[in-house]
């Protein structure tokens, strides 16, 4: 399908979708990583504690070995740090929590700061782009350990046990490095050469910006990667490939090159597996772009710290964050005093499905809410199935613990609603490590939990508008104009360097990735002011062909290459 054949509509209230919402999708290529790692994190750590018979403090190693969830996506060298740091944030809302529920018992005042310390978590990693799983985990823990009681004197221990398992999971993350150090920059490759297969066979707007985005997080991959290597200077060399697919005449006329798709298939295949990468032949501009992949890791470097600028920028007033920060609070503070009020012991259930709620935009919290509650229900009769086997003593709980977190990273790369079936018994098994509790009265909370979470959350998200989702596509627009600019006064020179056309080259594609997800997420608010749609559309047209333009003079289109291995 070609660009042309899009229409433009811009309904009030966006598209709120039942069945696209709990539609299965294909795993993710990695989806077994999170749930080995959380496994594998949690497994020393409670066996300890089973075999002191201490399997009451359960929940704070669970809050460290959760950390192994986060980072997968990342290559090692970012994501030791990145780790480190959830690490550290996960212990930092525990010990709010647990101070917290040492000094007071006031229900009002625990309910208040939970819905407090998820608005804080959903802000700051929204900024910080962490994820996933996102806020939820950091949320889930914090509020829970708000309604456990607490003595001050436990606090240090249990904040040890917490950190020391977290530990454990950084370990467990980190690891891997040791056995094949470039293997998040292989997947990150192998998906974007598919993505610019895909383009290559059906040519279209849709396909052409997955494809784009795809490569750019690649090149993010590569260049977070750490030192070049020779395998990392062949991934370099296979995206120059798939971006001279992306800029070429047929994806740009929207006709269809098959062979250039199966080419590119066949080398991501090998370059996921486990042998060598797959070599390509020089082309003209080959060698220049991988000399800029080292002088563009040097200025990345450099440019570390306008990244934190632009966190706390995105933290300050203006931002769209925020809006959704304060649907946050106030979903959360209203679900967790309606639970209270409907007579729930411990509303952290209510708080943390409110939180779970809160997506980008009103379209995608609205598929959450859907998900969440079809999930939650399952998930409460999974828990039933269980209550007998759990009933047998520790080691059986603890089993059925490691069992139901191995679940639900399996199952929810394939929907969130059905990764929450998982989630809701190991919540419960957490409750049951404390203490034994009626399983009647334990379901029946977490479906009035449920419930109220999801109808306030999507109250919160009706009620408090994000009409700043608009001025940040006009932000975008803005950012895309003036990166194809700088582009084009490269070209327009008498001899322009290939070093500076790359790197123009470089900026012009992120901004076009950024412009596209601004949109995206803009069309999905209701409420919101007419979008610029034609002329976020004749950006990206222009920025492509600025695109193909600096392609040709770097030499990025040269002939087919065949399929060998280094």
């Amino acid at each position: 399908m070609s660009d042309t054949t899009i229409r433009f509509r811009r309904p009030l209230t966006p598209p709120l979708p039942v069945a696209a919402a709990l539609r299965l999708a294909r795993p993710s290529d990695q989806w077994f990583k999170p749930a080995l790692s959380v496994v594998g994190a949690a497994l020393a750590p409670n066996l300890i504690l089973l075999a002191v018979g201490r399997l009451d403090l359960v929940m704070y190693t669970m809050a460290g070995s959760l950390c192994a969830l986060y980072g997968h996506s990342l290559p090692y060298a970012r994501r030791a740090g990145t780790v480190a740091r959830v690490v550290l944030g996960m212990v930092a809302g525990l010990a709010v929590s647990l101070v917290t529920a040492s000094l007071t018992d006031s229900v009002a005042v625990l309910v208040a700061v939970a819905a407090l310390i998820a608005a804080v978590q959903k802000a700051l990693c929204d900024a910080g782009r962490t994820g996933p799983p996102g806020n939820v985990i950091f949320t889930f823990v914090a509020t829970a350990a708000l309604f456990v009681p607490q003595r001050l004197d436990q606090v240090p221990g249990h904040l040890a046990a917490a950190l020391g398992a977290g530990i454990i999971a950084w370990l467990v993350t980190a690891g891997p490095a040791l056995v094949r150090r470039e293997g998040p920059e292989r997947r990150a490759t192998a998906r974007a050469l598919e993505a610019a297969a895909a383009c290559a066979a059906d040519p279209g707007h849709r396909s052409r910006h997955t494809a784009s985005a795809a490569v750019h997080a690649a090149r993010q991959s590569l260049l977070d990667a750490g030192r070049p290597t020779p395998v990392r200077r062949q991934l370099d060399r296979l995206l120059l490939h798939a971006e001279a697919t992306l800029t070429g005449e047929a994806v740009a006329q929207g006709r269809a090159d098959t062979d250039r798709a199966a080419r590119l298939r066949a080398w991501a295949d090998l370059t996921r597996a486990r042998g060598p990468v797959p070599a390509t032949p020089p082309t003209p501009g080959e060698e220049a772009g991988t000399a800029d992949h080292d002088a563009w890791r040097t200025v990345r470097r450099t440019r570390r710290r306008e990244a934190r600028r632009a966190l706390l920028r995105s933290l300050g007033p203006g931002s769209p964050h925020l809006p959704v920060a304060l649907r946050t609070l106030i979903g959360c503070a209203l679900a967790g005093y309606a639970a209270v009020a409907l007579g729930v012991d411990r509303p952290y259930w209510a708080v943390v499905t409110a939180a779970s709620v809160f997506q980008i935009n009103v379209t995608l919290s609205w598929n959450r809410a859907l998900q969440r509650t079809l999930g939650n229900l399952l998930g409460v009769l999974a828990f039933a199935a269980v209550v007998p086997l759990i009933r047998t003593g520790p080691a059986a709980l603890l089993g059925c613990l490691l069992f139901f977190s191995f679940a639900a990273e399996a199952l929810i790369t394939r929907n969130y609603w059905l990764g929450s079936v998982a989630v809701t018994p190991m919540a419960l098994l957490l409750v049951e490590a404390g203490g034994t509790h009626p399983p009647g009265t334990l379901i029946g909370d977490r479906v009035l939990d449920t419930l109220i979470g999801v109808a306030l959350g999507l109250l919160a998200v009706v009620v408090v508008t994000n009409r700043r989702a608009a001025g940040r596509v006009e932000q975008a627009l803005a950012a895309a104009a003036a990166a194809r600019a700088a582009a084009e006064r490269t070209l327009a020179g008498p001899d322009p360097a290939t070093a500076a056309l790359d790197a123009d080259s470089r900026r012009l594609a992120a901004a076009l990735v950024d412009l596209r997800d601004a949109q995206d997420a803009a069309a999905g608010e209701w409420w919101q002011r007419t979008l610029p749609e034609e002329e976020v559309l004749e950006a990206e047209r222009a920025g492509h062909r600025t695109l193909a333009a600096t392609a040709q003079r770097r030499g990025l289109h040269g002939p087919a290459p065949t399929i060998g291995a280094v």
